[in-house]
């Protein structure tokens, strides 16, 4: 493992945020030009509840709202998009801080933490997505019809995705940790309960006031630290005792 100064660990990190903007910059033009088909991809679930309840509509409510909120979701898409170049610059960081064994072990966990973002997609769009708009739907005052902005909806719902796609991350930080030496499976049992609660929280300030929509969302986040505990256990130790001996 090479040494570096601290003047050189900056000069490296200006450069991966400088490589890091650009790619985004890039993606960010690609997805602008398929703007009208993300903003149908995201519409669908919101619109399929606004059906199926008859509860209300889409709208835009100033002249440039179309405008702005096609450059906001063409930014946040370009964040899931771009995840596995971004993800290597941030690898390639990383790397120098790590040795040779750490390096060859960390390695195939770029590939699975592209895998875990886009199952947090996923579990956003396809479940988090059709619960949340259907409980709100449902709640409070029967009757009366929903008036939704067309902005404030696309770069809500593009924020929650990459903010669930960085959520579905935990187990694959937790490995990188261990193998660096920051946390045992130890450690991360004896910090258990409280990161129960802050999930608990967490979910409760991200959901509506249902409990069954806050539970949907608690259970996968502790679900993935609990696969993060596991993976520790099964995968850091073993491997480091190995190294070690």
């Amino acid at each position: 493992m090479k040494e570096m100064t601290l003047t050189e660990h900056l000069e490296e990190l200006r450069k991966t945020l400088i490589n890091v903007v650009i790619i985004l910059a890039l993606s960010f033009f690609v997805c602008y030009g398929y703007g009208e088909y993300i903003a149908e991809f995201l519409l669908y679930p919101l619109r399929n509840s606004l059906e199926g309840a008859n509860a209300g509509q889409i709208v835009y409510l100033g002249l440039l709202d179309k405008v702005m909120s096609q450059l906001q979701v063409a930014f946040w898409t370009s964040i899931i998009i771009s995840s596995p170049v971004w993800f290597y610059q941030v690898w390639k960081f990383v790397k120098p801080g790590l040795h040779s064994h750490e390096i060859k072990a960390v390695r195939p966990f770029l590939l699975i933490g592209f895998i875990f973002f886009c199952l947090g997609v996923c579990f956003g769009y396809f479940l988090v997505f059709p619960l949340t708009f259907e409980t709100l739907l449902s709640f409070g005052v029967k009757n009366v019809q929903a008036t939704i902005s067309l902005k404030d909806y696309l770069v809500l719902s593009s924020k929650v995705l990459v903010f669930l796609g960085l959520v579905f991350q935990l187990p694959n930080i937790l490995l990188i940790l261990g193998f660096m030496g920051l946390v045992t499976k130890y450690s991360l049992r004896e910090m258990r309960r409280y990161v129960y609660v802050g999930f608990a929280v967490l979910s409760a300030m991200l959901t509506p006031p249902d409990p069954y929509t806050m539970l949907g969302l608690w259970f996968p986040l502790v679900l993935l630290f609990e696969l993060g505990i596991l993976a520790v256990a099964v995968i850091v130790h073993p491997y480091l005792a190995r190294v070690h001996r």
